[in-house]
């Protein structure tokens, strides 16, 4: 699909927006002279920046994507993802954040340090860092190139190449007051670009007639798309939530990535005050309960408009992820560049979030405390600044064989990251709530959750 001149203006025009603001954050922060400063934003991040940047480190390729592509397969069984997110949300707001900001640690690494020693945290961090740059930074690169080549026909490395440019350029400098400020930007963008293209295909689903009508069809052609509970006989039901991984599995994996995740958390833990970060979490719970309607709704359209020969059907059977891609194309002139801005938007936001979160564990879990000892805060904030760079040129190197041949790169990521999850929330729980959890403990809980 062509992109107009106007379509070029408005990206153009919110690329540059973003990054004078990011520059106009970072005359307080780009400078900084503590780690408190780059890695924490200051502790000053009030409550709507907190919400705001939840969301855009959490809605990015793997979402609007990924999300899509299960929506066109599936249905609506994958919004359970979203909707038990709010709750989680909720309650790690309530319980999980006091803990935490009454000890005012850098990373979640260092809370595990003051209950169960430097080896665990040690442990962890290598975890982390691992997880976050060959699976999370890898498959945000790799989904977004492909939404892009789908719409532009740049090649996938290509434009892979372009977003870790754009994300590095502006958030490098300023850390995470500049991601997380600028954050604000790109949920707006993403929440209009988002309702655009669930208006546009459901009017198209209902020939015209509006979005209403064309929602009112889908429930009539795809009734088995709007079962939120998968029968065992599905052929997906080992993927997708089933009844008991409503009630059981999918808890933990979202305990896992809410409450002790620092790319999550690390926003709390730059609040203000207890009260900003909670009513943070809560405004992002809030923000929640919108993305199937943006995200997993379209999906749903999209199987209908190829059944009715209006978009690729042999392109989105044999590759799902391709799903919102297409959806893009029925945008008009002027509206493309919105939503294609709100695609990259997507992208960069949570791009910038991950490196900044793999250089605060590596600085102050890693260098700081086996390489680095003593130096003053400008040398932990330039070696931060490295390691984020650094991340992202691994990742783009890593995306293409990693997940250049997987059928649906959201479900690998869901099979990653909930490898050692049960892990991860046992020995957070235990730390929490049972005194008695020692090291030891912690060992057995990992190994045994492998």
């Amino acid at each position: 699909m062509d992109m107009t001149t106007i379509d070029m203006v408005i990206v153009a025009l919110y690329a540059v927006g973003l990054f004078g603001l990011a520059q106009w954050v970072s005359r307080d922060s780009g400078q900084a002279k503590t780690t408190e400063d780059y890695f924490l934003a200051g502790r000053t991040l009030p409550w709507w920046a907190i919400g705001a940047s939840l969301i855009a480190a959490n809605i990015s390729a793997e979402q609007i994507i990924g999300q899509s592509g299960q929506g066109y397969v599936v249905g609506l069984a994958i919004a359970a993802y979203e909707w038990q997110a709010a709750i989680v949300l909720l309650i790690v707001a309530k319980y999980f954040l006091p803990i935490f900001l009454k000890r005012e640690i850098y990373t979640m690494p260092q809370f595990l340090q003051t209950r169960y020693g430097t080896g665990v945290k040690s442990l962890m961090s290598f975890y982390w860092i691992v997880l976050y740059t060959a699976v999370n930074l890898t498959a945000v690169l790799w989904l977004g190139g492909l939404a892009i080549e789908s719409l532009t026909g740049v090649s996938v490395m290509s434009a892979m190449m372009g977003l870790a440019a754009f994300a590095v350029l502006y958030s490098l400098y300023g850390g995470l007051k500049a991601v997380a400020l600028t954050d604000i930007i790109q949920v707006v963008i993403l929440i209009l670009g988002g309702f655009a293209i669930t208006w546009l295909a459901l009017d198209a689903v209902g020939a015209g007639q509006g979005a209403l009508s064309g929602l009112a069809r889908l429930g009539e052609e795809v009734p088995g798309h709007f079962t939120m509970i998968l029968d065992e006989s599905h052929p997906n039901y080992s993927d997708l939530p089933g009844i008991w991984t409503l009630l059981g599995g999918l808890w933990v994996l979202h305990f896992s990535y809410w409450g002790f995740n620092q790319y999550i958390i690390q926003r709390a833990l730059g609040a203000e005050s207890l009260a900003e970060a909670q009513k943070g979490l809560a405004f992002a719970a809030f923000l929640k309960l919108l993305i199937p309607v943006i995200v997993v709704v379209p999906g749903i359209a999209a199987l209908v408009l190829a059944q009715d020969g209006a978009l690729a059907a042999e392109v989105l059977n044999d590759k799902s992820d391709r799903t919102y891609g297409e959806l893009m194309k029925l945008a008009p002139a002027g509206l493309r560049g919105l939503v294609f801005a709100a695609l990259i938007a997507a992208i960069v936001s949570s791009l910038a979030s991950m490196m900044n979160s793999i250089a605060t564990i590596f600085t102050m879990d890693i260098y700081r405390q086996y390489v680095g000892t003593d130096r003053d805060e400008s040398h932990y904030v330039m070696v931060g600044r490295v390691v984020a760079f650094a991340a992202m040129l691994i990742a783009l190197v890593l995306a293409r064989p990693f997940l250049g041949g997987m059928e649906s790169a959201f479900q690998t990521i869901q099979e990653y990251t909930g490898f050692i999850a049960p892990g991860v929330v046992t020995i957070f729980l235990l730390g929490f709530f049972y005194q008695k959890a020692n090291e030891a403990s912690a060992y057995a809980v990992l190994i045994g959750s492998v």
